[in-house]
């Protein structure tokens, strides 16, 4: 009784006060979400702007061909020549196996710390891998001359370069005359190792949010710990495991400076994975700051550049794709 009487002693607020501030309150924050979501698109869109503009005399020159030509040939002005396929190719591959290396590594890595390193050990080694990705690429590529090349130079081309050549179906992929260790092969290795952290980041903090009851419930089914995380951990968290993967695959779709130092920079089509290429984020790197304003050639590097971002949007839109269609 009298907690009723001081509920109905105690001074009511405005209402029409509270639901005023509250509703601009609403408003401010509703604009704000949006001025930033129309921000992103503006500074998409005046990239994309920004790059084709600066692409269309190559365009209007070359048109599509300039997709697939493997010419690059920046002499004098009635004899010069571009195309970008071996840029495309080489940009592509490196990252493809870049992702293969690195994949398996950094899922070993996000179960270990989930599943199996003792609480004294998870700490230190998810702060490492964490580390690895404050190194500055620059010194990644350092590092990869330096160790990484002699190392492929050495250890594999030297090695089980004939071996690896003389397998049936598969061996021309691994021929090569070039044994200075710089090549496809060395740019993926340096890759791989460039986006590890993210990966095995993404993965570890993914597997911990998995509903511990989820797993004891397998466990107590009889599931071995290798049943309980491909049926139920990897199941419950694929889309931010692929999310992850696709976080590491832009970075080594757009890695500059590592790879300028590692691959070669070769402007002639690979005849395998040991021989020197290039890619579009090292040829723009290598070549922009010589090149003439209004050039022909800063056109076709404005092009070049144009190609790396329809690559990236369309691996992420084909990401997209397969994680919609396997929710269906």
């Amino acid at each position: 009784m009298q907690q009723t009487l001081a509920a109905s002693a105690a001074p009511s607020l405005p209402t029409g006060e509270r639901r005023k501030a509250s509703s601009f309150g609403d408003k401010l924050f509703e604009w704000l979400c949006r001025g930033a979501g129309i921000l992103v698109l503006l500074t998409l869109g005046a990239i994309i702007v920004t790059l084709f503009i600066g692409a269309l005399p190559a365009f209007e020159r070359y048109g599509l061909p300039f997709i697939w030509s493997t010419e690059w040939n920046p002499v004098e002005d009635h004899r010069e020549a571009y195309g970008g396929a071996v840029a495309i190719f080489g940009t592509i591959v490196s990252a493809i196996l870049a992702i293969v290396f690195a994949v398996p590594i950094a899922f070993g890595i996000a179960f270990y710390l989930t599943e199996l390193a003792p609480s004294w050990l998870k700490r230190p080694v998810g702060t490492a891998i964490e580390l690895l990705a404050a190194v500055p690429s620059i010194i990644y590529g350092m590092w990869g001359l330096f160790v990484v090349v002699p190392f492929v130079q050495m250890n594999i081309q030297l090695t089980f370069g004939e071996a690896l050549a003389a397998l049936p179906l598969i061996g021309f992929i691994f021929e090569t005359t070039n044994f200075a260790g710089t090549s496809l092969f060395t740019a993926s290795l340096v890759l791989a190792i460039m986006i590890l952290p993210f990966i095995a980041a993404t993965m570890r903090d993914v597997f911990e949010q998995v509903p511990p009851v989820y797993k004891e419930s397998a466990y107590g089914v009889g599931a071995t710990r290798w049943e309980v995380v491909s049926g139920v951990v990897i199941p419950y968290t694929r889309i931010s495991v692929v999310g992850g993967i696709m976080l590491g695959l832009g970075r080594a779709l757009g890695e500059t400076m590592a790879v300028t130092f590692v691959i070669g920079n070769a402007n002639r089509m690979p005849a395998s994975i040991f021989d020197a290429s290039t890619t579009i984020a090292s040829v723009v790197a290598m070549e922009f700051p010589e090149s003439l304003a209004g050039s022909l050639k800063q056109s076709a590097l404005f092009a070049l550049g144009f190609l790396l971002f329809v690559i990236s949007f369309v691996v992420l839109a084909a990401s997209r794709w397969l994680l919609r269609s396997r929710l269906k």
